[in-house]
């Protein structure tokens, strides 16, 4: 987290393609800390409005108000939920040194960085968000899987605390093999993420 001042603020930046989930993660996102009393922040930015084109989508969390509604940030995380990007994109524009990357993909970090020298020296953690969501819902939307993996590896909150808000405050309205399968998603992302 950064520090501003007297504030610490959490920020996130998503890479997907449109359609994949990443708006719908980072409302859920923010639906789950505005659950546990933060001030939070979930907007995306779209390149071209087309289903598969690339775009961006972004998280505040802060437990002060939150004054700042531009795009730019420095992020302490970014998602990758779309593996091409990884290459075809520059992830690591405008983030520093502490960042860590949780990247939607097959490869180890080490195959990662063999492949986008940029990511050399980067905190990088891989999983196949895709083949979760196939296996435990049934299709390819890798936003759960990326927010279990999230809550993994930056212990906002415990495995059960984080599936009981997502079961009830996001997930609520879905039918019960949607929910239970998102939930197993959960369970496989935090074993699977490395």
């Amino acid at each position: 987290r950064s520090l501003q001042g007297e504030r610490i603020m959490l920020r996130i930046r998503w890479h997907a393609r449109a359609g994949q989930g990443a708006v719908t993660g980072s409302k859920g996102l923010a639906k789950v800390f505005f659950t546990d009393g933060k001030e939070v922040q979930a907007f995306a930015f779209y390149g071209s409005a087309k289903r598969g084109a690339s775009m961006t989508a972004y998280n505040r969390v802060s437990d002060d108000p939150i004054t700042n509604h531009e795009k730019a940030m420095k992020p302490d995380y970014v998602f990758v939920i779309d593996e091409d990007l990884i290459v075809s994109e520059d992830i690591t524009f405008s983030t520093k040194d502490e960042t860590q990357y949780i990247l939607s993909t097959r490869k180890t970090p080490e195959e990662i960085i063999e492949a986008q020298p940029k990511l050399k020296g980067k905190q990088v953690h891989t999983i196949d968000c895709i083949k979760i969501a196939r296996e435990t819902i049934g299709r390819p939307i890798p936003n759960v899987p990326m927010l279990g993996a999230f809550m993994k590896l930056s212990n906002e909150f415990s495995k059960e605390q984080f599936k009981d808000v997502m079961e009830k405050k996001v997930l609520h309205m879905f039918p019960q093999n949607i929910i239970d399968g998102n939930l197993k998603a959960i369970d496989r992302a935090y074993e699977e993420v490395v």
